[in-house]
């Protein structure tokens, strides 16, 4: 079964999906090199969903089957070693494979240099592992995720950061003197009693600096604190950014 184009594809019901959609497409189309790349880094998140979609794709082309079939897919989390298994494509590990030719993963915010919150879904340090494993790091999202100018503007939850669960407590007390207007450890809600945690058994902290004019700087200082085991700030990362519009179109940004 060929590969349908882009320009083919029925219109989804939901404009959100179609943008998602169209982003993640996209960005397999033209950052795969089937004939070189061997290794992928499979994120997290909504628009991900469509970029695993999108190699399955593939590897039911003839034309690319043979190819597709022998790429090895390193997960940053359940979610993503499920859109792997689901779609027929190999799985694999970085503990294995620890050098990726391109990971293709989501974003909570993008700023105009493409640096990025991550982390929303619980899945931080793994992504972080993966995309800076990576010889080229992709981003793919919605309209929704683009910044104006500065990161949180529109991500209003705060800044994840993954920590050490014994160390909640001083690593809270450390991002209030640093200036964080409001710290929680965040919880599970209805479905677990207690705080998330993550794939790596580790807590998150959810931590409001409001608008990052140097997030540079802020991830560096967190990154410090004892107890941190990695931040939410992809700082200088990102190779591409595929930001999906309601209308279907595509705006593709670089460094």
């Amino acid at each position: 079964m060929p590969v349908p184009s882009i320009d083919s594809l029925p219109v989804l019901a939901d404009k959100l999906e179609s943008s998602k959609r169209a982003a993640a497409y996209r960005a397999i189309d033209e950052n795969i090199d089937f004939k070189t790349d061997k290794v992928i880094g499979i994120g997290s998140g909504s628009t991900v969903i469509y970029a695993a979609e999108r190699l399955g794709q593939y590897l039911k082309d003839s034309e690319y089957s043979d190819l597709v079939s022998e790429f090895i897919c390193i997960p940053t989390g359940f979610q993503s070693r499920r859109l792997i298994l689901d779609n027929g494509l190999k799985l694999g590990s970085i503990e294995e494979n620890s050098m990726i030719d391109v990971d293709f993963d989501g974003a909570d915010e993008i700023d105009d240099d493409l640096n990025l919150i991550k982390g929303g879904g619980a899945c931080l340090f793994q992504e972080k592992l993966v995309s800076t494993s990576s010889k080229k790091f992709i981003v793919v999202a919605d309209y929704r995720k683009k910044a104006p100018k500065y990161l949180s503007t529109n991500w209003k939850s705060g800044i994840p950061i993954e920590i050490v669960p014994s160390a909640y407590v001083r690593v809270s007390d450390d991002l209030k003197k640093l200036g964080a207007k409001h710290v929680i450890v965040r919880q599970g809600g209805s479905a677990k009693a207690g705080p998330v945690v993550t794939d790596n058994n580790n807590f998150l902290i959810d931590a409001d600096f409001g608008m990052l004019e140097n997030p540079a700087q802020l991830h560096d200082k967190i990154k410090a604190l004892v107890g941190v085991v990695e931040t939410g700030l992809f700082i200088d990362n990102a190779s591409k950014a595929y930001i999906g519009n309601a209308d279907g179109t595509v705006n593709v940004f670089t460094k």
